[in-house]
């Protein structure tokens, strides 16, 4: 038995084809939210060849580099067994169906409405980089890049007591979603020195480099990004080393050390979805499109500047 799935058959293009359903608990699609960062590389085709057995995540059909069914922002309507009605968010690429065991479906919690529990599958990665970070009460925080991830991390951070946190973005129009959010905005030029902690989310050079500047004494940069297959030059001279800085990589796919005899991965996206329960977070959610139209507009849609997280309504 086969689904509607969208397909990435070459760089920058798309197609509705046959998605296998799989085994389990039935469940039909609602919504499914775009994660503009790792999908425009493997749209892009930019999947490094030592990361294509990581990179593969759960549903998901194809050999990288193409043609690949890929995502992992499903929210769904369960359709029988003991979930029977039941709106729940699976880590599944985009497709109208699928079967999945019961232990891979997550109930929503009564007071997240489904169109914005697509932000799970960040707000999770949100959750993992603060962990990282270790940041703490009353630390001045800065987060470079306000794309999703990014203001998840801020405003995640933000709930910190006494903590000050800025959100840096070269694009003026983050200023409002920051606001938003109710954290600070600057543009680099800016943007807060002797921090204690610095978490960078914005795939640039730049963006990397600026981190390092940022950072204070003994202080902890977090390279939250990931750049596929670019190589990316690191200032590691002038204060890096006088200032003792840490620089420390933050990846979903494993829960951090210290909290790993306690926190599994369903506890993790449990409490994602609870943190998701705040209406100011449907500002991420920077546009909406029917899945019959997808093929014609996924390019367009991850090479905006302007997209934050991108639905997907079935």
């Amino acid at each position: 038995m086969t689904a509607s799935a969208l397909w990435c058959i070459a760089p920058d293009r798309a197609e509705i084809r046959p998605g296998a359903i799989g085994e389990g608990i039935l469940v039909e699609a609602l919504f499914s939210g775009i994660s503009r960062g790792t999908e425009r590389l493997v749209a892009a085709g930019r999947v490094p060849s030592s990361e294509y057995a990581r990179m593969r995540g759960p549903g998901m059909e194809g050999e990288f580099p193409f043609p690949v069914k890929y995502g992992y922002c499903s929210v769904g309507r369960v359709t029988e067994g003991e979930l029977q009605g039941r709106a729940v968010f699976a880590l599944f690429p985009h497709q109208s169906q699928y079967r999945l065991p019961e232990s891979a479906l997550t109930p929503l919690p009564d007071t997240l409405p489904p169109e914005r529990a697509v932000l799970a599958a960040n707000m999770e990665t949100a959750l993992t980089i603060l962990w990282d970070s270790g940041a703490g009460t009353g630390d001045r925080i800065a987060v470079i890049g306000a794309g999703v991830v990014g203001a998840l991390v801020a405003s995640l951070a933000a709930r910190l007591p006494g903590a000050d946190v800025t959100l840096v973005d070269i694009n003026p129009d983050r200023a409002d979603l920051a606001d938003a959010l109710g954290v600070d905005f600057t543009h680099p030029e800016s943007a807060p020195k002797d921090c204690d902690v610095v978490i960078h989310t914005s795939a640039s050079e730049a963006g990397l480099t600026l981190s390092l500047l940022l950072a204070g004494q003994e202080a902890t940069v977090v390279e939250a990004s990931w750049h596929g297959d670019s190589a990316v030059s690191v200032p590691l001279g002038g204060p890096f080393h006088s200032r003792r800085l840490r620089l420390v990589s933050s990846q979903v796919g494993n829960i951090p050390a210290a909290r790993l005899p306690r926190w599994t991965y369903s506890r993790r996206l449990a409490k994602a979805l609870d943190l998701l329960c705040d209406p100011r977070l449907d500002v991420l959610i920077s546009g909406e499109t029917d899945f019959a139209e997808m093929p014609s507009a996924y390019p367009g849609i991850l090479a905006a500047p302007g997209t934050l997280c991108h639905r997907i309504r079935y």
